[in-house]
């Protein structure tokens, strides 16, 4: 199973958790349904027991993992690295955290039964797999999920039960991020996932690994193509300086990870020069200390430049320079110490994107009515009109300056032809332009031959079969062979061997020696494990020149020798003693009527002119 991502944008259909009660939420009128009552059935794509192994490719990558390993029977093992377990933990750790602080009095489900959902207003009517949406998991499940994971580490070979090889590279996306790749010792296939390019802090993507895959299978690219990450990350700057220049405060909805540590580093270098010296930073999450400091101690997934500064010793990211300075605190909840600290104006990042939980949803509540006051959205995974439904009327600015690192289509062309895989397999929404902007037939994947698409919950055959096996031999069983030059540069030797087969690896060993009779007259019971071994008959090679063949049968008396030509051969007449022989291109027949003695005799003198071994 490639990757076990939690799709969070069915959050959008639901009100925001408050922290503390709200009047205009609560006001709002609910949805009763008119008539009947209505069971849910439980339904499943496929019986996720059944999976043996999971490989993740990152940390935005694994969230819906307790499901899967708590909920379903599942017994297999997950590979993933220590960043993408370590953030994973927190970026789960604080969806929980959210999600529980602010418990439900009361929970439905009757409303996802098909017949009752077609009744509700859009957008819930038409949302997909509904009876598939999930009540929230708890630590204890998240603790257990990742004790299954087994770290790996980049360009490390895993064996999975012999049969394949899986290998997980950097993708140069996030801390740890990883493109796998799938091999038996003659196929290769290829995992492309969320990975980029650009300079960021991640180790660069390794690309060259990629090459002669007979499968490349692409997902996770931008979601924003149209939009350049460093033109993004400028208009970042220039809206939050103008927003506190006027008095107002930013809010920046964002993980607790990734982005973040490219905004810190981006804000570092500009505040000063904007003026902003003076501006508080606010990092509100449950796990926001954590995520700070782990982002200092994966030094070895670092890119280059960060990786030099560990051993100068600096921290190898700037906002450790902003926390000693007190320019970027950090806190797990507005409560507690914030409250005391908190000075206006400011900048919080905080979460959840999706504005449904988490401390974001009080500082809309709080903030909203001020049109001094911005919020900017660098989170390209959720629509952020639909994020800011539940808020409007809204008086606060709304800037959308959408980061996202991922490929693009025209480095996707450019990775292509790099790396030239045999197919490449990708989601059909990449195979044609945007719904949109149906003229942009640059924003989708143009490559020969076309690539392969699916479509979700679709079976898809992949085009390479596997034709070879490798099998080794034991040093002894090759130090036994007799190689005879049959061709100028060309040997042959036959290869009496016993094949042994475990685990799908395959190796030949000497044959067991023919087993010696008794010395006692007592019967011994024969092994079982040891097959019998019967003696090899030698191969043959060569041709018959028919001419020196007829000379030497009638050196040895047998005289009236005819010889007929056929489309296959030659037919050798012996009239005296009524015997035909046929000798063809990879075949030699002597036919005689009952007359052993005669055989044998002619069969001697056919095997002078062939080759034995």
């Amino acid at each position: 199973m490639l990757d076990c991502g939690l799709d969070m944008t069915s959050t959008l259909n639901f009100l925001p958790l408050p922290l503390v009660q709200s009047p205009r939420l609560s006001k709002l009128p609910g949805w009763v349904l008119k008539d009947g009552s209505t069971f849910l059935d439980k339904t499943e794509l496929l019986d996720l027991s059944t999976v043996d192994v999971i490989l993740i490719s990152n940390y935005h990558c694994m969230m819906a993992l307790p499901y899967i390993t708590e909920y379903t029977g599942f017994a297999g093992t997950v590979y993933a690295t220590e960043p993408t377990v370590q953030i994973g933990r927190l970026l789960m750790e604080e969806l929980v955290n959210s999600i529980e602080r602010v418990p439900k009095a009361q929970s439905a489900s009757m409303w996802k039964n098909k017949e009752v959902q077609r009744l509700l207003p859009a957008p819930l009517k038409d949302a997909v797999e509904v009876s598939m949406w999930r009540k929230c998991y708890t630590m204890p499940e998240v603790n257990a999920a990742l004790s299954k994971i087994q770290l790996v580490g980049y360009s490390q070979k895993i064996e999975l039960f012999g049969a394949v090889q899986v290998t997980p590279l950097s993708s140069g996306y996030a801390l740890g991020s990883s493109n796998w790749i799938i091999q038996s010792h003659y196929e290769k296939v290829s995992y492309v996932s969320g990975s980029s390019l650009l300079t960021t802090h991640p180790q660069p993507m390794d690309q060259a690994s990629l090459k002669n895959s007979d499968v490349l299978i692409l997902t996770g690219l931008t979601q924003i193509p149209t939009a350049n990450p460093d033109g993004m990350v400028g208009e970042f700057c220039s809206n939050l300086a103008m927003t506190v220049r006027n008095g107002g405060n930013v809010l920046v909805p964002c993980y607790p990870s990734g982005v973040i540590y490219d905004l810190l580093e981006c804000l570092y270098q500009y505040i000063d020069s904007a003026g902003l010296s003076n501006v508080p930073f606010y990092f509100i999450s449950p796990v926001a200390n954590s995520s700070l400091e782990f982002s200092q101690i994966f030094a070895e997934w670092l890119c280059h430049n960060k990786q030099t500064k560990v051993y100068l010793p600096e921290p190898p990211f700037p906002h450790a320079e902003l926390i000693q300075t007190n320019k970027l605190k950090h806190y797990p909840s507005i409560h507690g110490d914030f409250s005391n600290d908190f000075k206006q104006p400011c900048v919080v990042f905080t979460g959840h994107p999706s504005l449904r939980f988490g401390d974001v949803v009080h500082f809309m509540e709080l903030w909203g009515k001020s049109s001094l006051n911005t919020v900017i959205f660098t989170e390209p995974d959720f629509s952020y009109l639909d994020a800011l439904a539940p808020y409007q009327p809204l008086a606060m600015k709304c800037v959308y300056c959408p980061i996202d690192t991922r490929l693009n289509f025209i480095q996707v062309s450019k990775l292509l032809k790099e790396v030239q895989p045999l197919h490449v397999v990708c989601p059909e929404q990449y195979t044609q332009p945007p719904p949109t902007q149906s003229h942009r037939t640059d924003l989708m994947i143009d490559c020969q031959p076309p690539p392969m698409s699916y479509r979700r919950a679709e079976v898809l055959t992949l085009p390479y079969k596997r034709r070879y096996e490798k099998i080794e031999i034991m040093p002894e069983l090759a130090d036994s062979l007799v190689p005879l030059e049959i061709k100028p540069g060309i040997s042959l030797a036959t290869v009496p061997a016993m094949l042994h087969t475990k685990d799908n690896k395959h190796v030949l060993q000497l044959p067991p020696k023919p087993l010696q009779p008794p010395a006692s007259k007592k019967r011994k019971r024969v092994s079982e494990d040891v097959p019998e071994c019967k003696p090899l008959k030698p191969l043959l090679s060569g041709s018959i020149p028919v001419d020196q063949f007829v000379q030497t049968l009638e050196k040895h008396g047998f005289s009236d020798v005819k010889v007929e030509d056929t489309a296959k051969g030659h037919i050798v007449l012996l009239q005296e003693a009524e015997t035909l022989i046929q000798i063809e291109e990879d075949s030699t027949h002597i036919i005689c009527d009952n007359d052993e003695p005669l055989r044998v005799k002619l069969r001697d003198l056919v095997l002078k002119f062939l080759q034995k071994f």
